[in-house]
């Protein structure tokens, strides 16, 4: 069948039965069965060798990003962490904040069912999408939410600018 009979659907009876002899071909062959083999590993042996302790990772911090005409606003839900133990830094157009949550209601030996919260320390890192002016970034907290404002650097508009002649 040629590629025109296929995109108009026309379909001769001689092409059918074809096409119905090589489906049946495909249908009737038999996958084929590949040996493998499985090798049988041997007990490691114990080496008195101390592995270098991998340092912690930090968690990230869940944040939500907007802008309206004269700022960026960073928002984040830090609940359990106080404003000195915070450390926000701005530079150029990347925003960089960090902190650690402290879990001071820890029960030692208590049999936990879910322990889905994060402890410990966390750092998130933003590039904002224009440049803006860290020197007059403001922070606060309340409720548990860190609201932290990025004024926009000014862009300014085009202006004309008049020759002087001179004698």
């Amino acid at each position: 069948m040629g590629f025109f009979d296929k995109l108009t659907g026309v379909n001769t009876e001689e092409e059918n039965s074809k096409e119905e002899k090589n489906e049946d071909k495909k249908k009737s062959k038999k996958p084929e069965k590949k040996k493998v083999k499985i090798k049988k590993e041997e007990p490691e042996k114990e080496i008195a060798k101390e592995e270098p302790e991998e340092p912690e990772s930090d968690g990230q911090l869940a944040i939500d990003v907007y802008e309206d005409d004269d700022n960026f606003v960073i928002q984040s839900t830090i609940a359990g962490v106080k404003a000195e133990d915070l450390d926000i830094s701005i530079e150029n157009d990347l925003v960089t904040i960090r902190g650690s949550r402290e879990n001071r209601y820890r029960e030692e030996g208590g049999k936990y069912y879910y322990q889905e919260c994060y402890w410990g320390s966390f750092s998130r890192q933003v590039i904002l999408p224009e440049e803006v002016d860290g020197t007059k970034a403001e922070a606060s907290m309340k409720d548990g939410v860190l609201t932290l404002k990025i004024p926009k650097v000014k862009k300014t508009k085009k202006r004309k600018i008049s020759v002087k002649e001179e004698e």
